[in-house]
């Protein structure tokens, strides 16, 4: 026998729901910043598996 009752005939429902936090709007500067990061992420793997292979090979 179960401690707890869902109460008047209504099913549990689990945690309590939540509203997504706001999120303020990105301006283009950050989208800037964030296409320069990617780029440069992108660049440093490409150029770093290029000297692993010419390392393994040489």
């Amino acid at each position: 026998m179960s401690l707890i009752s869902p109460g008047r005939g209504e099913s549990r429902r689990g945690a309590t729901r939540r509203r997504k936090p706001h999120r303020p709007a990105r301006n283009r500067l950050d989208r800037w910043l964030d296409r320069a990061v990617d780029i440069a992420v992108i660049t440093a793997l490409l150029v770093g598996g290029a000297a692993l292979v010419l390392n393994l090979l040489l």
